[in-house]
C-alpha cells in the first residue's frame, strides 16, 4: 500500500511521554519503568518498551470517555445520534438533533467530534503503526512476545480506521510511520473502499491468529478480534465471513465466551465475565486508573432534585445521580413493552419507576409528573410532560455501577465495548441474510435470556428491533443503522428518532430530530481544519460542500 498517513505535524516525541505515562492499568499491565531510562530508543528497541507502548493504545483508545468535551460528550454521542433517543438538552444533544454537526465550518460541533474522533482514532491508528513497524525489525525478541505486540497493536489500528470509515468515509489509511522523509507529503486522495477493507481484514487476520482466548481482563482478546472482524464482514456485504467469524467466537470449545445466565448479570459489578469480549477499564486512586467521565449521568433521570432533597436521595439502586440528557424513546420503550415478560426493562438495562428513599413517604412511587400515554393525547400539559422527562422518565442502568459515588455526576466505571450477545444477533443476520442454515437458535438465546417469547421466523427488521432491545445505548446502534442502508436508515430516523408528538417542545419544530434528518447525514462532515490538511482536491464527503 503506497500510502502515508496525513497527520504527518504530530509530534511523535510528545506521543511517546503520553504513551509512558499513561496506563489502562498500572498494577496488571505495565511495571513502570525509571524515568532515565524512557527515551525513544527504548521504546522502540527494547520488548519493554513496546509492550508500553501496546499498554499506550488502550489509553489512547479510553481517551474520548474520559476527555471533557462538552461534559464528556463523546462516550454518549453515538447513541444520541441513532434512532432510540430523545435528547432532550445539552451540546449532546444539540448534535444528536441534528442541529450542530452538520457544516465543516463554522460549527462548533465539528470541531468537538474532530477533537473527539478523528483526530483522537488517527492518533491511535498512527501510534499502532510505529509500534508495529518498530516491533517487526527489533532485536533480541522471542517470536512469540514479537507476535503478541504486534497482534495487539493490529488489533487497534483495525479497530481505530473502522471506527473513521465508519463515521467519515472519506479517509485516509497507512501502513507507514511518520518520518523524517515523508513528514510533509500532502495527500491528494482519499483511501479506496478495497484498501481500507483489505488493511482491516489484514490486521485483524493477524490479530486473530497471534491473540489468545484467554487474557488479563481489559485486554482485546482472540474473541474480540474475531468480533470485530465479523461486524466488519457485514458492514462489508461478506456474510459468510461474518458467520464464520461470529460462530465461532460461540461455539469453539477453546473459547471461553457464553451468554452469563441472566439480564441482571450482564451490567453487574466490574463486568468481567464470560459475555464480556471487550471492557474499558477504570479504577479509582490507581495511577493510571482512567479519568472520570458522565456517561451513566447522561441516562439517568434528575428523580433526586424533586422536592429539593428533601425526601429523595440520589442512589445506585435507582442510577445514580444523572442530569437525565438522553432518554430512552417510546420506540425504544415500546419494543421493550412488547412481551410483560422481558426482563430488560425491569430494573436491569432500564429503570422505569422511582420510589422516594426518605421521609414519611420512603418506598412509595414518585408520580409527581405524567408523560403522554397517546401521540393525540392533549393531557397531561407540556410543563408536566418536560418535567416527567426530567425528572422520572426511564432511565439506563447499563453503566451505573454498585461503588459509584451517588453524589457524583462523574464517575470512574468500567465501560462494556463489545460482548457476545451482539455476536449471537450478527450470526442470526449473517445466517439469514445468506440463507445458510437456521438464524432462529442464535436470535432465540437472546430472548430466552431475557425471558420474552421465542420467534418461529425471523425478518430483517426483527433483528433490527432485538438488536435495539438489547443492545441500547451501548454505542453500536448508529452503525448498524448505517450498514442496514440508507433506506432503513432514513426510515428509521424519519419515524422514531426523537420522540415526536410524544415530546411537544420539540414536536414539528426546530428541535425535531425526525424532520433535521437529511440523507448524507449519513456520513458526517469532516472539520474543514482537517480537510486544510490535505491536498485542493481531497473529497469531502456528499452534501457538505460549500
Amino acid at each position: 500500500m503506497n500510502t502515508k498517513h496525513f497527520y504527518k505535524r504530530t509530534a511523535a516525541c510528545l506521543l511517546v511521554f503520553i504513551a509512558l505515562f499513561t496506563t489502562v492499568s498500572c498494577e496488571e499491565f505495565l511495571e513502570e519503568q525509571p524515568s532515565t531510562l524512557i527515551d525513544s530508543g527504548y521504546v522502540y528497541n527494547t520488548e519493554a518498551g513496546l509492550q508500553a507502548g501496546v499498554v499506550s493504545l488502550y489509553n489512547f483508545n479510553r481517551d474520548r470517555y474520559d476527555i471533557n468535551e462538552q461534559d464528556y460528550m463523546g462516550g454518549v454521542i453515538l447513541s444520541a445520534l441513532a434512532d432510540l433517543s430523545l435528547t432532550r438538552s445539552g451540546y449532546a444533544g444539540n448534535i444528536g438533533r441534528y442541529t450542530r454537526n452538520i457544516a465543516p465550518s463554522g460549527d462548533l460541533g465539528a470541531q468537538f467530534m474532530s477533537r473527539l474522533f478523528w483526530k483522537n482514532y488517527y492518533k491511535i491508528a498512527s501510534k499502532a503503526t510505529d509500534i508495529i513497524n518498530a516491533a517487526e525489525v527489533v532485536k533480541g525478541v522471542s517470536e512469540a512476545s514479537r507476535n503478541q505486540i504486534i497482534a495487539e497493536a493490529k488489533f487497534f489500528r483495525a479497530e481505530a480506521y473502522f471506527m473513521l470509515y465508519r463515521m467519515y468515509n472519506n479517509i485516509y489509511v497507512t501502513t507507514e510511520s511518520v518520518t523524517v522523509d515523508n513528514a510533509f507529503i500532502v495527500i491528494q486522495d482519499k483511501s479506496s473502499k478495497e484498501e481500507i477493507y483489505a488493511l482491516l481484514n489484514s490486521d485483524l487476520s493477524f490479530a486473530i491468529e497471534h491473540l489468545d482466548w484467554n487474557v488479563t481482563f481489559g485486554r482485546v482478546s482472540k474473541g474480540t478480534a474475531k468480533h470485530v472482524k465479523a461486524v466488519v464482514a457485514m458492514t462489508e456485504g461478506n456474510w459468510a465471513e461474518a458467520k464464520a467469524q461470529a460462530l465461532d467466537v460461540i461455539e469453539n470449545p477453546n473459547s471461553p465466551h457464553k451468554l452469563v445466565p441472566t439480564t441482571a448479570d450482564v451490567f453487574k459489578g466490574d463486568r468481567n465475565h464470560s459475555e464480556q469480549l471487550f471492557v474499558i477499564q477504570a479504577k479509582d486512586d490507581v495511577l493510571g486508573g482512567g479519568g472520570a467521565n458522565m456517561v451513566n449521568a447522561y441516562y439517568t433521570a434528575q428523580y433526586f432534585q424533586l422536592d429539593g432533597g428533601a425526601e429523595v436521595d440520589s442512589d445506585i439502586s435507582q442510577g445514580g445521580r444523572g442530569f437525565a440528557r438522553i432518554r430512552p424513546n417510546r420506540y425504544l420503550l415500546g419494543l421493550l413493552e412488547q412481551d410483560p415478560n422481558d426482563t430488560r426493562d425491569d430494573d436491569t438495562y432500564f429503570r422505569l419507576k422511582y420510589y422516594y428513599n426518605k421521609g414519611p413517604r420512603s418506598g412509595q412511587q414518585i408520580t409527581a409528573f405524567r408523560r403522554r400515554e397517546t401521540s393525540t393525547s392533549t393531557t397531561p400539559s407540556a410543563s408536566e410532560v418536560n418535567n416527567y422527562y426530567r425528572f422520572i422518565s426511564p432511565s439506563c442502568l447499563k453503566f451505573a455501577q454498585e461503588d459509584d459515588d451517588p453524589n457524583s455526576y462523574t464517575q470512574r466505571s468500567n465501560i462494556m465495548v463489545y460482548r457476545l450477545a451482539e455476536t449471537y444477533l450478527i450470526a442470526a443476520e449473517a445466517i439469514l441474510r445468506s440463507g445458510s442454515g437456521d438464524p432462529l437458535p442464535y436470535f432465540n438465546a437472546i430472548r430466552k435470556r431475557a425471558k420474552a417469547a421465542e420467534f418461529t421466523s425471523l425478518t430483517l427488521q426483527d433483528i433490527l428491533d432485538e438488536n435495539a432491545r438489547e443492545l441500547a445505548f451501548e454505542g453500536q446502534r448508529w452503525f448498524t443503522l448505517k450498514r442496514f442502508g440508507q433506506e432503513v436508515m432514513n426510515y428509521q430516523m424519519r419515524t422514531y428518532s426523537g420522540d415526536g408528538p410524544y415530546y411537544p417542545t420539540y414536536y414539528n419544530g426546530a428541535q425535531d430530530s425526525r424532520l433535521n434528518w437529511k440523507d448524507h447525514y449519513i456520513n458526517m462532515p469532516i472539520f474543514q481544519d482537517d480537510i486544510d490538511l490535505f491536498g485542493p482536491n481531497y473529497p469531502q464527503n456528499d452534501g457538505y460542500n460549500n
